[in-house]
């Protein structure tokens, strides 16, 4: 794990909202290619109205989609995201796609609800705790209730 002090790099999708019943959420996406020297992409989305599901996918079709255009797959945009999912697994270049999804109605009496997903990134050295393995190992999610403000 990370000890005091130490710096890393995160990526971070947040949406609040005062507003009685409002849907809010937040994501984050990562598409992971299969060759050992690639980078992957980590694509953020925060949104009112959306589903947890919806917002989920977009993220993760729009990480895997920017995978996907830098390693020159053609495929259809308009496509359904399941079917260019497939289509990217297929190929053999991408092998995982995943993405981290928070959303929460707002409080009705109008506190301040919050959503927030995160992924954070471990040194290479960093022990994990056991229920951490493989390339998301990081990604994490988490929800904050109403508060008060002033």
């Amino acid at each position: 794990m990370l000890q005091p002090g130490e710096i890393t790099f995160v990526v971070l999708a947040r949406n609040s909202t005062d507003e009685p019943h409002r849907l809010i959420a937040s994501s984050v996406g990562v598409a992971i290619p299969s060759g050992e020297n690639q980078y992957g992409y980590l694509s953020e989305h925060h949104s009112y109205g959306q589903t947890e599901e919806i917002c989920g996918d977009y993220t993760e079709d729009l990480a895997a989609t920017m995978l996907a255009t830098t390693m020159g797959l053609s495929f259809e945009p308009e496509t359904a995201w399941d079917e260019r999912k497939q289509l990217f697994q297929s190929s053999g270049l991408i092998i995982k796609t995943t993405s981290v999804t928070q959303s929460a109605t707002g409080d009705k009496t109008g506190l301040w609800t919050s959503v927030v997903a995160a992924a954070v990134f471990l040194p290479p050295d960093a022990t994990l705790p056991q229920a951490a393995t493989g390339p998301t190992q990081a990604v994490l999610a988490v929800q904050e209730g109403p508060q008060k403000t002033g």
